[in-house]
């Protein structure tokens, strides 16, 4: 397949370029905003699980998704055939959004074009034969098992997407970009007297499977949930209260894209639905917090070289020093909020329209090594690793359960502990902050984010904190 969307999209279809834009010009006619998203999408995903492969999938998808805007009002038609004659057929729906009446218009938009390309153009599904990636997740199997005489389970996937989009917008402006992204999962459960616990570790990138199929890559993935499952074979319920907490870095930035990066997007701030609706300048956080939005990091999960409008993904700052800054925006929610857009217009596929989401969101480091910070701890909890969590825009509140946990006890880490959670709100957990680490890292690129029935790619990072109070939910 071509990696060229121009050929993609207007040789290898019965679209003609010139007439696919003279509908486009005519829908958007008029209109405060709009655009023809065309997609085309490959994926795969293997599965090994009890020593044998327990599911292969392959999917081709394309498509397009028309949107007129006027206003607030939205008019968005999709399908799954690339033909002047479903075009004409959405060009009629997206018209109905022409009320007549001049929408809100606000700054004009951000330019619309692409950064230098931030990842690999190749197809990473052609990269390498499916015996060889069957072959890896064998090895894994056998690796893990021959290690571990208390393995029950062992079950290693592989996923990989390719895909390309081009943007036509009314006047003749086009942009294109071309996105692979790869994954590799290792889960163990081990079982000892009786009792079984789990672990796992995750990585991916945008990029080819080349670094991710390699022995050093794989054996580190399968080390990681080996240790796991044994740190929770040894844990112990969890104390309940009102505690100090030591998060450690990287993943458990996923904390700060729910309890605060979902609020500081620009639709549930034009609305006035957040928590942090209307608190631009304000302190919102402790002095030396920063946190920002950068989709321009290259190949990482979360990142675009343009996002599912067209405008360049870029590097906002959210929060500095505490102080609010600002919010992510797509460009629908700027113009109305008289903003500009911040490269953050995204969408899960053709069929969905787009809205302001996270790309990769992370705080920025401090000074402080993390072992001061939990020997400065008399009683506490360490979380290392997170799983999943949940948040309420409108009051800020939020829960998070641990996946690795640990008691503090006089400014050491000791008892590993079973069924921990975090509970708290954005803003208060923010002002909690009285240690920020030197240690500053990104995930190892895994994170998928759900809002209003969508799924994107994302990447979250943090250094270690220290939260002077936060309340622990346990079984004890």
């Amino acid at each position: 397949m071509s990696t060229n969307t121009h050929d993609l999209f207007f040789s290898q279809t019965t679209l003609d370029r010139t007439r696919t834009q003279r509908i486009v010009n005519d829908a958007l006619a008029g209109l405060d905003d709009g655009e023809l998203f065309l997609e085309y999408n490959q994926s795969e995903q293997l599965s090994f699980d009890d020593g044998r492969l327990k599911g292969a999938s392959f999917n081709t998808a394309q498509g397009f998704g028309l949107r007129g805007v006027m206003g607030e009002a939205v008019a968005y038609a999709h399908a799954c055939e690339l033909s002047e004659a479903a075009l004409l057929r959405a060009k009629d729906t997206v018209r109905s959004v022409n009320t007549g009446q001049s929408g809100a218009k606000g700054e004009t938009n951000a330019p619309f074009g692409a950064n230098h390309a931030l990842y690999m153009a190749t197809n990473p599904l052609n990269e390498i034969e499916f015996a060889a990636k069957l072959e890896v997740l064998q090895q894994i199997d056998a690796y893990i098992r021959a290690k571990e005489p208390l393995v029950r389970q062992v079950t290693a996937s592989l996923s990989g997407v390719w895909q390309a989009v081009h943007i036509m917008r009314a006047g003749g402006e086009e942009a294109s970009d071309i996105r692979p992204l790869v994954r590799l999962n290792v889960s163990v459960v081990l079982e000892k007297d009786g009792r079984m616990e789990s672990g796992s570790c995750g990585a991916g990138a945008r990029m080819n499977y080349a670094g991710y199929l390699q022995e050093s890559q794989w054996k580190k993935q399968a080390d990681e949930a080996l240790r796991q499952a044994h740190v929770n074979l040894q844990s112990q319920p969890t104390p309940a209260g009102e505690l100090p907490v030591v998060l450690g870095p990287g993943w458990c930035g996923v904390l700060l894209h729910e309890a605060v990066g979902h609020g500081l997007e620009g639709d549930f701030n034009r609305k006035e639905t957040s928590v942090f609706s209307g608190r631009i300048g304000q302190q919102v956080a402790s002095k030396g917090v920063t946190i920002v939005d950068d989709g321009t990091l290259p190949d990482r999960r979360g990142s675009l070289t343009i996002d599912d409008e067209g405008t360049a993904s870029g590097r906002t700052v959210l929060i500095e020093d505490g102080i609010l800054k600002g919010y992510m925006q797509d460009r629908l929610n700027a113009r109305l909020m008289g903003v500009r857009a911040t490269g953050n217009g995204r969408r899960e596929s053709f069929a969905h329209q787009p809205m302001p989401r996270m790309t990769n969101t992370f705080m920025l480091g401090g000074d402080v090594p993390q072992a001061e910070m939990i020997a400065s701890v008399k009683k506490g909890i360490y979380a290392p690793h997170f799983g999943g969590g949940q948040v309420d825009i409108t009051s800020g509140k939020f829960v998070f359960s641990m996946s690795e946990a640990y008691l503090i006890e006089n400014g050491k880490v000791t008892t590993p502990l079973k069924g921990a959670t975090l509970i708290g709100n954005g803003p208060e957990t923010m002002s909690k902050i009285t240690m920020i680490g030197d240690d500053m890292c990104l995930d190892d690129g895994v994170g998928t984010c759900g809002k209003a029935g969508q799924s994107v790619p994302v990447g979250v990072g943090q250094p270690s904190l220290l939260i002077d109070r936060m309340t622990v939910g346990g079984t004890v």
